[in-house]
Parts: C-alpha cells; sequence; structure tokens
C-alpha cells in the first residue's frame, strides 16, 4: 500500500501550468489521503532551493550585469541599457564564434550521431563477440573529463613529440609534422575530430537502450517476410528508436553550443580566434578582460539562445506526437 501511493504521488507530482499549488490541489485530490504541505515542502524544497540558487538568481543577476559597464571590482555605475546587446550584435568576433558553434552541430549531426548509431547497431548484435567489451571501450572516452581530454589531445597534436609527429616519422618521414592547433584553417577540424572521438559513446549507449525496447519479434518477423536489413532498419528499427533519436540530437545542439572545457583546455580558441567558440568568447571577455558587463551580456544571449531551441524543439516534438 506505502508504495501504491508513493507510486501515485510520483507520477502526480509534475508542475502544472497553475505551479506549486495547483500540484499540492491535484497530489491531495488524487490520493486516498491528504498530503499535507510540509510533505510537499520537504520533497520538492531542497531541489527548488538548489535550483534557485544556482539557476535562477544567477540568470537575473547576469541580466542585471548586461545593462552596465563594470568590471566586477566596486559599485556599477556606467549604465548602458542596451548598448551591450548592440554591441554584441555588432561583434564580428562573436559571429565568428556562433558560426564554429553551427559547425559544430551539424557535424555532430551528420557524423557523430550516424557514427554512434552503427556501432550501437553492431554491437547490439546478438551474435557478435565481444559486445560487452566494446561498449566499454567506446564509452571509456565520454569518462574522462572535457580537462583532460583536451591535454591529452594536445599532446598527440603536438607537432614535434605528439602522436601526429610518430605517424609522420613512420610513414612519411621527409614531410614535417603539421601544427594542426597552431593553423587557423585546421585548428577547428582538429578539435572537431576530439568532439567526435569524445562524445560518439555517450550517444551509442543512448542507442544500445532504444534498440533494448524493440521487440525483437518484430525484427524476425521482418527478416521471414524477406526484409534486407536496410529495409528492417529504415521500417522497424529507426521508428521504434524515434524517442532515442530525439534525446540524442536535443543534447548533441544545447551541447554543441555550451561548449567549453573542451576547446579552452586545447587551446583557448586561438590561434586568432580559428577555434573560438561562444562560451570561450564570453569566458574571454568576462573574466580575463574584467568585462563583466559585455561578459554577462553574451552569457544571457547564449542562454536565450539555448532556451529558444529548446522551446521549439519541445513544441515541434509535441505536434509530432
Amino acid at each position: 500500500m506505502l508504495r501504491t501511493g508513493s507510486l501515485r504521488l510520483r507520477n502526480r507530482i509534475a508542475m502544472p501550468p497553475g505551479g506549486f499549488f495547483m500540484a499540492y490541489r491535484r497530489v491531495s485530490k488524487g490520493l486516498p489521503g491528504k498530503v499535507d504541505f510540509l510533505t510537499l515542502v520537504v520533497l520538492l524544497g531542497p531541489a527548488l532551493i538548489l535550483f534557485t540558487a544556482f539557476v535562477v538568481i544567477p540568470v537575473f543577476e547576469a541580466a542585471v550585469f548586461s545593462l552596465y559597464k563594470w568590471n566586477g571590482l566596486g559599485p556599477m555605475k556606467d549604465f548602458r541599457g542596451l548598448a551591450n546587446y548592440l554591441q554584441f550584435v555588432k561583434d564580428s568576433i562573436v559571429h565568428k564564434a556562433l558560426g564554429h558553434n553551427l559547425i559544430i552541430a551539424v557535424v555532430s549531426l551528420a557524423g557523430e550521431l550516424p557514427l554512434a548509431m552503427a556501432l550501437a547497431l553492431i554491437v547490439s548484435d546478438r551474435k557478435f563477440k565481444g559486445a560487452v567489451f566494446f561498449r566499454t571501450f567506446f564509452f571509456l572516452p565520454y569518462m574522462l573529463s572535457e580537462v583532460i581530454t583536451g591535454v591529452l589531445w594536445q599532446f598527440i597534436y603536438h607537432p614535434q613529440y605528439g602522436l601526429v609527429k610518430s605517424f609522420f616519422t613512420f610513414f612519411l618521414p621527409d614531410a614535417q609534422a603539421p601544427a594542426l592547433m597552431g593553423n587557423t584553417s585546421t585548428v577547428l577540424w582538429a578539435i572537431l575530430v576530439v568532439i567526435i572521438w569524445k562524445y560518439f559513446g555517450l550517444h551509442m549507449t543512448i542507442y544500445i537502450a532504444g534498440l533494448q525496447d524493440i521487440p525483437q519479434e518484430q525484427i524476425e518477423a521482418a527478416r521471414i517476410d524477406g526484409a534486407s536489413k536496410s529495409q528492417t532498419f529504415w521500417s522497424i528499427i529507426l521508428p521504434g528508436m524515434r524517442t532515442s533519436v530525439q534525446l540524442s540530437v536535443f543534447f548533441s545542439m544545447i551541447g554543441s553550443f555550451q561548449l567549453f572545457d573542451l576547446v579552452w583546455a586545447m587551446g583557448k580558441g586561438d590561434p586568432v580566434n580559428a577555434g573560438e567558440t561562444i562560451v570561450t568568447y564570453m569566458y574571454k571577455v568576462g573574466l580575463t578582460r574584467f568585462n563583466i558587463g559585455y561578459g554577462s551580456t553574451i552569457a544571457v544571449c547564449i542562454f536565450l539562445i539555448c532556451l529558444v531551441f529548446s522551446i521549439l524543439y519541445q513544441r515541434v516534438l509535441a505536434r509530432e506526437n
């Protein structure tokens, strides 16, 4: 009885359009016994406090800072209004950084996710030997922190003693190893390789979970009816993994615009902003140049971009479902 009541409570505590008190009324009416206000406070209070302290308040503070020209020291006196936002719209480095974020998003969708899907299909095959080992092996890069990954690939790309140098020494002894992280034409692509290497394991795991939800009877029936592997994939497997693919695309898009640690550890977006992302530029402006006002403006714009994308994406999915 206790377990049944707790399941009902967990299923019903979802914020309806009326907020906390509407949730309280629905829960109270839906359960056999009334749930007192103190119970809801105990259940939701800690999460609401943490969310307010670390998300809501900083967002509002950044919005206030973005209206001033302020170096983070002393009182804010130089009110600029929307001048920082006009500067954001005209800033050529912002345009360049957002372009890099879009390239990362497109390459992730076109390269990283198909690779993850292909590997998920391979290691999920019952006839494939060593599936558990390869699942773990492919997931290991995601377990590394972004900073460790960035430093590791710095050494790999190093033109004098890195793995790239060893490759050229062995296969092309007369050629000089390129400085991939020091060339404006190659630095972004070098970062993209690391992004795919690090994050495809996460998406592979999401797809493996989605594959496990597809009834094997449907796949076997398709094979008995003479369907090829490609026909089975497009007609049964992919539609059955719709939720997993939607979740993977959402993570990939949002992550593309929030990318910071990895790029910063590999080279801080240099040389000449050739590997700059919008978050690394925000960090440079706000915390290395002590222009907190304009840095907060960039942060607010990043927040709005991610928020608008999330709302539109969820509405499109809701309409399709």
